[in-house]
């Protein structure tokens, strides 16, 4: 373009750049499924990107051969970013978590149609943490207290708790967030705060813990004779598969069949619970979701402030 006169280089410039239009077009034009238009799968993050990235590469290739489509997956940085993309058409399908679900669904339609399981139930709950050798032992004594919690998004870590302190007329003191689980559990440990929100899960059969606290037991051995359980919050619904509004029938059928039998297999199942804890998938609908509902309008929970 070095030869050429500025009203040249304005012409080629248009054509160019029509031209990219014009091959963008088409490229949206094919079926959903092909190469030119994949099936986008979006992963809410859990754990490291990497760590997600690396191992899904191994549940789309199994996708694309049951399916007979062409996936494409995308990882965010935060849940508002997979409920965003449910807007704009960016994302097909999205592994998310229940709070997430619930703005997805509300602001574009979205649907649950598969719940994961981890340790054979379909729900997890929360729980209220405080030091083992502090004097608080149940919720009404974290009056006035410092508290961590995850963030205000967090059902286990935030919105579940709270109902609990706001059931028993209790407001606690200063309160921060943590951003993470294993970093309220941390807090408490080093008593930067009394007490602490986090999610929670039964103990295994043997008897070892599998709440949040065993996410920092390599780094504190002694984490579980430090910390203990004030209380435990109601059953909160697992993260449900999201699909968009107007996903064709028969890729939401092919998508959720492949999953089922890809979660049956041993390599499948060992792949979800390094990147989700999950051990397996039922079915689930819109309706499951209502006692989340519930307890969001019974703590005046402004979520429109969540999702900006």
């Amino acid at each position: 373009m070095q030869n050429l006169d500025l009203s040249s280089r304005l012409k080629y410039l248009i054509i160019l750049f029509t031209s990219t239009l014009l091959l963008n077009s088409c490229q949206n034009d094919a079926p959903l499924g092909t190469k030119d238009n994949p099936v986008k799968l979006y992963f809410t993050p859990s754990v490291d990107a990497d760590t997600i990235a690396s191992n899904s590469k191994i549940f789309i290739r199994f996708l694309e051969e049951e399916t007979g489509l062409i996936f494409k997956t995308g990882i965010p940085t935060n849940y508002v970013a997979v409920v965003e993309a449910f807007g704009s058409k960016r994302a097909d399908i999205g592994v998310m978590n229940s709070f997430g679900y619930l703005m997805a669904n509300s602001k574009y339609g979205a649907s649950a149609k598969l719940r994961v399981l981890r340790y054979g139930h379909d729900y997890y709950q929360g729980q209220i943490l405080a030091h083992a050798d502090s004097n608080i032992k149940e919720v009404k004594d974290l009056a006035n207290k410092k508290m961590a919690f995850v963030d205000p998004s967090s059902t286990s870590g935030y919105m579940f708790p709270l109902k609990m302190l706001k059931e028993a007329g209790v407001q606690p003191g200063n309160t921060t967030f943590a951003n993470k689980h294993d970093n309220v559990v941390i807090m408490i440990y080093q008593r930067q705060v009394d007490a602490g929100a986090t999610y929670y899960s039964a103990p295994a059969a043997d008897g070892s813990i599998r709440d949040a606290r065993s996410r920092v037991k390599t780094q504190f051995p002694d984490v579980e004779d430090k910390i203990k359980i004030v209380a435990i919050t109601d059953k909160i619904p697992n993260d449900p598969f999201v699909f968009r509004k107007d996903l064709p029938a028969d890729i939401t059928a092919k998508f959720i069949n492949a999953v089922k039998k890809f979660i049956a297999t041993k390599e499948g199942k060992e792949l979800f619970t390094k990147i989700y804890s999950v051990e397996g998938v039922v079915d689930t609908n819109d309706s499951d979701y209502d006692s989340l509902r519930e307890m969001i309008k019974s703590i005046n929970l402004d979520t429109s402030s969540l999702i900006k």
